[in-house]
């Protein structure tokens, strides 16, 4: 039988494969220089992946740019719709704008109980036993202030009205005040309007009650509340709050809905003074209607 050694094709492998094993273990060792040999294979190695790496960077880049520009392709549509839908209101807008002064205009219309100025003021009073009653603004007769203009707080939301005034000073009346005299002629908003009177204020719950509310109206949370312009005080239009809870008043005959007020009676640092500029009923006539 042949010697082992005498194969020489299978020493060659064993060898070969113990070069090849020597080769490795040297190649995973931690070393700051490489060999020749590695040097040679792996700038071969990336001169070769340099070449199919740049085309299919290429082509990836190709695709990815044609992706963008469809987006901005959708995003340009998108605005363009937008504008078209922003010049169609501008025009609507601008029609119904003239529609309404010339109506004003063969109606002989020169007012309307929107119409009101604004004056800013500064609060520079409260005082503690009657934080919720009133408090005093930087701005008087000197500055054209007068009693009963209405005060609105920086979000529009009505505070109340002035009480009294001095000549560089007034005090306002809130809308938290319980006094009975205290009332706010209201009109809830839907499409046919309910009107009533904010007759009134919950300490614990922080809520405007509005009163004599038709018991027959569709009233729901969520509906908002402003001014109406009959009561003579106030402009219309004025935000009064958000309504959260309707029910039936003791007798049933009408509706008390309750009220989140839109303007922080606690937190009041600068007011606006609303002065109504249409026409209001004259006081002695007033007089008469009560006596």
């Amino acid at each position: 039988m042949p010697s082992f050694f005498s194969n020489k094709k299978l020493i060659i492998l064993l060898v070969s494969i113990i070069i090849l094993v020597a080769l490795i273990g040297y190649s995973l060792t931690d070393r700051e220089r490489v060999t020749g040999p590695e040097q040679v294979v792996r700038d071969a190695v990336g001169w070769v992946q340099t070449i199919f790496m740049k085309p299919a960077y290429a082509v990836a880049g190709f695709f990815e740019n044609v992706r963008d520009i469809h987006h901005v392709y959708e995003e340009n549509k998108l605005l363009k719709s937008r504008l078209e839908e922003y010049a169609q209101i501008s025009v609507e807008r601008n029609l119904l704008r003239n529609e309404n002064e010339n109506l004003k205009e063969m109606l002989d219309l020169e007012e309307s109980l929107h119409d009101y100025m604004i004056r800013t003021a500064v609060v520079i009073h409260r005082n503690p036993d009657r934080w919720s009653e009133y408090m005093g603004i930087n701005k008087g007769s000197e500055h054209g202030v007068e009693p009963n203009m209405g005060i609105v707080d920086s979000r529009g939301g009505l505070v109340g009205k002035v009480k009294q005034v001095s000549e560089f000073s007034s005090v306002v009346q809130l809308l938290s005040d319980n006094d009975r005299t205290n009332r706010v002629s209201a009109m809830v908003s839907m499409d046919e309007p309910e009107y009533g009177f904010i007759e009134g204020y919950d300490e614990e719950t922080g809520l405007l009650i509005l009163r004599k509310l038709d018991i027959e109206a569709d009233i729901e949370p969520g509906l908002m509340v402003t001014t109406s312009g009959k009561g003579g005080v106030y402009p219309s239009g004025l935000l009064i709050g958000e309504i959260v809870a309707v029910e039936p008043d003791e007798y049933g005959l009408t509706l008390n809905a309750y009220i989140e007020p839109t303007a922080d009676f606690y937190g009041l640092d600068y007011v606006y003074v609303i002065e109504r500029t249409s026409t209001t009923l004259d006081s002695s006539l007033l007089e008469e209607e009560e006596s």
